[in-house]
């Protein structure tokens, strides 16, 4: 076995390299998890972090029960990609940053907030390509460097979470047993929610692209927080991601903090590893400690800059600090991983230009 996958129990093993820094609180809840009834197999990918009763960048495979606290409450979360028509070469940041305008309110009431991007780690991005790694794989999927893309990150919005506060009110964080009608009925709903999300992201990308005047293709829209029914040996299982993107399903972005490189990377799928890859580059501090970390160091025009030359749309003064590129892990030492243990062939790397966090309508 790859020396970047760890065995950390007879049911848990992790994804990391010697370079990938993992919180001790991640790895007990892991544990923890694994040592849940008819929990089969659970595995941490490198940007493995902790929740509130579990972590988040994990697969877990059990059977005849599932486990709604394991999706949490943003059913249907992922990564939406586009390949824009805005060329490259006549890039400017400032007539992007004065068109991208405002879309924080959603476009009609009582949907959930249908066509907003929401608070947390959740954004819009577009991107150049800065390096390409694999060029006939690039050129397969018709991919050009001559234009942005847009990264859209978001789920269901107050869709899950209803869903998940209706479970927990009536069954705390217990699991549900196959074929029972309470197991029916979250899985109707949890469909329902994996359909809005995937909507609202499709919803986000056309608003942001009105306002910018162009229009896009898409190349992928994938959920990492989703439950789904597999067959492992003839025996029928429920493999929950939280925070873990499906190496079965096409190609992936794998992104990195506000002022980090994205990854676009075809998923190499290994069953042992419960088909998943790690879904960005995962925290490294609690959103709790970021403000007192930071705030006397920067400014909030500081903030709004990044090291690679981007910038940030944020006017939610504690949210730009609590996702500030400080407080989240090397995506470099994540993809390092996942390259070691053979699980990903990286296409290209991206470089953010304009994030979109909030312009303070939320």
């Amino acid at each position: 076995m790859d020396n970047s996958i760890q065995m950390l129990s007879e049911r848990a093993s992790m994804i990391a390299s010697h370079n990938t820094w993992i919180d001790g609180l991640a790895i007990e809840q892991l544990l923890a998890t694994a040592n849940l009834p008819n929990m089969v197999k659970v595995v941490g990918m490198p940007d493995l972090h902790p929740g509130k009763d579990h972590p988040i960048g994990a697969a877990y495979l059990s059977t005849k029960l599932f486990y709604p606290a394991l999706i949490g409450s943003d059913i249907g979360c992922g990564m939406g990609f586009w390949q824009t028509e805005i060329a490259v070469s006549k890039l400017s940041i400032d007539k992007l940053e004065r068109r991208i305008g405002n879309i924080d309110q959603p476009i009609t009431q009582g949907e959930y907030s249908l066509g907003t991007i929401g608070g947390g780690n959740h954004f819009a991005e577009l991107q150049k390509v800065s390096k390409i790694y694999d060029e006939p794989l690039f050129n397969h999927y018709a991919l050009s460097q001559k234009q942005l893309f847009l990264l859209v990150h978001t789920g269901s919005r107050g869709l899950g979470h209803a869903i998940l506060q209706n479970h927990i009110a009536r069954f705390n964080n217990q699991g549900l047993a196959e074929g029972s009608i309470e197991a029916e009925n979250y899985l109707a709903k949890h469909d329902s929610a994996l359909e809005f999300a995937k909507l609202n992201r499709q919803t986000v990308a056309e608003r942001l692209f009105a306002n910018l005047h162009t229009a896009g293709r898409e190349i992928i829209n994938q959920h990492h927080n989703f439950l789904e029914r597999i067959e492992v040996d003839g025996q029928a299982c429920w493999l929950h991601r939280k925070g873990a993107s499906p190496a079965n399903r096409g190609l992936i972005v794998v992104p990195g903090s506000r002022g980090d490189f994205s990854y676009l990377v075809k998923p190499i799928e290994h069953t042992a590893l419960l088909s998943s890859l790690a879904h960005g580059a995962g925290r490294k501090w609690r959103r709790a400690d970021c403000r007192a970390k930071l705030e006397n160091r920067y400014n909030i025009g500081e903030m709004q800059r990044t090291k690679l030359g981007s910038r940030v749309i944020c006017a939610d003064r504690d949210l730009i600090f609590e996702e500030a590129p400080q407080a989240y892990k090397s995506i470099d030492t994540v993809i390092e991983s996942m390259q070691q243990a053979n699980l990903v062939q990286v296409i290209a790397q991206l470089t953010p230009v304009l994030t979109y966090k909030t312009q303070g309508g939320i």
